[in-house]
């Protein structure tokens, strides 16, 4: 690993909990937009994994930079290079079928969350499928001292950030058009939730159905 290239920790404890997620409710997808891909681990991880799936990554532009340096190290066909990405900006053409953010909703600001739920409906299919990786707070409270402790320490760095509450984030979903799949627990208190779009239900021989 290069010198200079960024790493995570945290991204080579979660990826693999993630991937089995993902293995199941993405096996038929075909291209996935990942917003705020940060180091970029996550990535090659998952598009290594997924080889069906073209996996583009995105963040803001300083961010850029070390992605691509994991991407082209990985050698990967199926990761194209990266794009800048600011949900309150201009968004991609797409359409994807498939979106994937892992510790997002809680560093940007509530505005910007319900800005990208909102986008969503201009940039993925009418069956897409919209995973999001993070901690999370149930009926107005912390799953944990841990994450507690996280979001004291999150809204002291920057005031408009903090832990999301599910259901909130779950109403943003249900009003983009998506119905909630899975709710899946993950290490450290975190979840992996997954909605699909409302559309024709794509059968296991690829045909849509009922």
């Amino acid at each position: 690993m290069a010198a200079d290239k960024p790493h995570a920790d945290a991204c080579e404890r979660n990826r693999g909990p993630i991937l089995e997620v993902l293995q199941r409710y993405c096996a038929d997808r075909r291209s996935v937009l990942e917003i705020g891909s940060g180091t970029g681990q996550h990535a090659v991880h998952f598009a290594a994994a997924l080889p069906q799936l073209s996996w583009q990554t995105s963040d803001l532009a300083a961010s850029l930079p070390g992605i691509r340096q994991w991407i082209e190290e990985s050698g990967l066909p199926n990761l194209p290079a990266p794009i800048a990405l600011d949900v309150d900006g201009q968004w991609p053409a797409g359409p994807f079928d498939a979106l994937f953010t892992a510790n997002t909703l809680h560093i940007m600001s509530w505005s910007s969350v319900k800005t990208l739920f909102a986008a969503l409906a201009g940039v993925l299919d009418a069956d897409a499928v919209l995973a999001v990786y993070g901690p999370f707070n149930y009926d107005g409270r912390f799953t944990s001292p841990s994450n507690a402790a996280f979001d004291a320490w999150l809204k002291q760095r920057s005031a408009h950030s903090g832990i999301r509450e599910f259901a909130d984030v779950d109403a943003l979903a249900r009003a983009a058009g998506f119905a909630l799949l899975a709710d899946c627990a993950m290490p450290a208190n975190n979840r992996t939730l997954v909605w699909r779009r409302y559309g024709p239900v794509r059968r296991a021989d690829g045909r849509a159905g009922g």
